[in-house]
């Protein structure tokens, strides 16, 4: 029987959840490098749950230089079997104001700097990204922000572009026309990742300001971003404990994560040098192993 275990994995502003009075700090090491910082593992309400901060304590590590291939492993070596990320993000829609948070269900992947797939060497896997997000997790993000009486809008497409510079105004006026939501940069790849490593994966994003298309954000700054994001932290995380509380309740056991690298890898098996599935072992055991 598997033993669900969720994963927040906490964006600008959300550090640590001080809240969390059971704690054991993890420090791991995984073949892609080390995650973005120590794990924090917590029981809260008779659950293991664990967090950890994209950007690293103190936001030290920019975008482009997280390690998500790390991330993921780590989160999967402990167990994890689904992820909730907590990002900041612009808005790209007048009726998406900051404050206001985000379920989001599709991404357009705009960053060119980063390693997207743990299946670059001599193993090939290409995994459906049609639906990224887990619909069962999304329930109970929904469900958390309603308990909080949080507003928020159920589905959106988040934009991920590259950073760490902010979009000047002709990338935010194209994103707008494309139909996009909002803007951040650090869903992709981890969302592709997670899903490479069969962990049900959702997103929860914080509007934090509208983006440089706006007349009255035409200079978007870090400033700005922080005081929104101050006033959002106590949000997120009354909405994270209400998370745990249901999370299991929501579980799809029919959702395509689960066992999506059983059509997925390509590779013949005479192919696959035992290096490379040992490298691969805690993502893809299941599957190379058999």
């Amino acid at each position: 029987m598997t033993i669900n275990k969720l994963a927040i994995i906490g964006g600008s502003g959300l550090y640590d959840v001080e809240e969390f009075k059971n704690r054991e700090l993890i420090d791991l090491n995984t073949p892609w490098g080390k995650p973005s910082d120590q794990i924090l593992k917590t029981i809260y309400k008779s659950k293991e749950v664990y967090f950890l901060p994209r950007h690293g304590k103190g936001h030290f590590i920019s975008p482009s230089k997280i390690n998500f291939r790390a991330n993921i492993d780590a989160l999967k070596q402990l167990g994890v079997t689904d992820i909730v990320s907590i990002s900041a993000v612009g808005s790209l829609k007048e009726e998406l104001p900051p404050g206001k948070f985000i379920i989001v269900d599709q991404f357009i992947d705009r960053t060119f700097a980063r390693q997207k797939t743990f299946f670059d060497e001599e193993i090939v896997a290409h995994v459906s990204m049609a639906h990224p997000t887990s619909n069962g997790l999304m329930n109970a993000c929904e469900e958390a922000l309603k308990k909080e009486k949080i507003d928020y809008q159920r589905g959106g497409t988040y934009i991920v572009m590259e950073g760490p510079q902010f979009s000047t105004l002709a990338e935010s006026n194209l994103y707008r026309s494309w139909g996009a939501d909002i803007i951040g940069m650090t869903n992709m790849p981890e969302a592709k990742l997670a899903r490479e490593a069969e962990i049900r994966y959702a997103s929860v994003s914080m509007v934090t300001d509208y983006d440089c298309w706006h007349p009255d954000h035409e200079n978007v700054d870090v400033q700005q971003v922080i005081s929104v994001l101050l006033g959002n932290a106590a949000k997120a995380k009354n909405m994270i404990k209400n998370l745990i509380e249901n999370f299991e309740n929501h579980i799809d056991p029919n959702d395509p994560t689960n066992n999506c690298l059983g059509v997925a890898i390509i590779t013949s098996p005479e192919k696959r040098s035992q290096k490379t599935k040992d490298k691969l072992k805690t993502v893809a055991g299941r599957v190379l192993n058999k």
